[in-house]
């Protein structure tokens, strides 16, 4: 990134953690790509997987939302993405934006350059690219689903049962463990300047990219400025976890990477005397500011994640039509 650039950005995610992810991130720059998990198995993204085969479009369709644009046509394309139908029929339940992702790729037959129809269609201000070209399954270790056995292992088999679960996930792998990674999202982390990986559901969309070998190899491998970002307290998927044990889940599931910078919010934090401790051990150095809403949820401020993801890259300054 050469001087008055702005910088080129990876955000890998899904769901709602990678949406605020990139809601902040897209005011700070406008080279920005999106690569999104797709191992969802539950819901209309579920359904149309189960009847079409292809790749579920949920998360992709979330992050496209995400890069809507601030301006009234942004907000409005966002909305109808995002909106459902409601019905006694078939349709009841389905997200328009996914209709609409699945259409186009039927009558493309190509799931990148659908997704890139779709963005210029709503305008979206960054790009949004499938971790893998084929359709992921997740599989868990899980612990306590019997309480005469507390101990004992279970599999789990699907991103909503393991979303779900009530027991304790230790470890998670995909099926087909060696999945074909997205070649542009392999080129994208190649020429990035930074990589943002977090925060969401640690097992399902945070943990998934790091288990497709082509991709862990490209950001292990990149050059880039490598931030891990922190859910703002423990989920359904970790309760319980430390901010730490979110950390060292990072370093079980890809052992060789390396970070940069870790950001957390100044709560979860304080809860972990180790915190600091824990991100030098993959090479990071910690950034604690108050990242959270202040309405009783368990979600980022974009604007305040946009000012820590500003002072991590530099100061670059994005002068965008919101």
């Amino acid at each position: 990134m050469s001087g008055g650039e702005l910088p080129s950005v990876v955000a890998l995610g899904g769901g709602h953690g990678l949406s605020a992810s990139l809601s902040a991130l897209r005011q700070v720059t406008d080279q920005l790509t999106a690569v999104v998990t797709v191992a969802d198995d539950g819901g209309s993204s579920g359904r149309l997987r189960e009847e079409f085969g292809g790749l579920p479009p949920g998360d992709l369709r979330m992050a496209l939302a995400a890069l809507c644009g601030d301006d009234h046509n942004g907000r409005r394309w966002a909305s109808v993405l995002q909106s459902r139908f409601r019905s006694e029929g078939p349709l009841d339940g389905h997200a328009v934006g996914n209709l609409l992702i699945e259409g186009v790729w039927q009558a493309i037959s190509d799931p990148v350059r659908g997704l890139g129809l779709v963005g210029e269609l709503v305008d979206a201000r960054g790009r949004v690219l499938p971790a893998s070209t084929e359709p992921l399954n997740i599989e868990a270790d899980v612990l306590g689903l019997e309480v005469e056995f507390p101990n004992e292992v279970h599999v789990l088999r699907g991103q909503h049962m393991v979303a779900s679960t009530n027991g304790r996930v230790q470890a998670i792998r995909l099926l087909p463990a060696d999945p074909p990674a997205c070649p542009q999202a392999l080129t994208a982390i190649e020429r990035a300047d930074y990589i943002v990986l977090g925060p969401g559901s640690w097992f399902t969309s945070v943990l998934p990219h790091l288990l497709i070998p082509q991709l862990a190899a490209a950001i292990i491998a990149s050059p880039a400025h490598k931030i891990l970002t922190l859910n703002v307290t423990s989920g359904l998927e970790t309760a319980g976890f430390s901010p730490s044990r979110h950390i060292e889940l990072i370093a079980e599931h890809a052992p060789g990477l390396r970070l940069n910078t870790v950001v957390a919010d100044e709560a979860f934090a304080a809860s972990d005397a180790a915190l600091a401790e824990t991100c030098a051990t993959l090479g990071a150095d910690l950034v604690v500011d108050d990242v959270a809403m202040h309405d009783h949820t368990a979600r980022h401020d974009r604007l305040r994640l946009a000012a820590v993801y500003r002072v991590v890259m530099g100061g670059a300054e994005a002068d965008l039509e919101m």
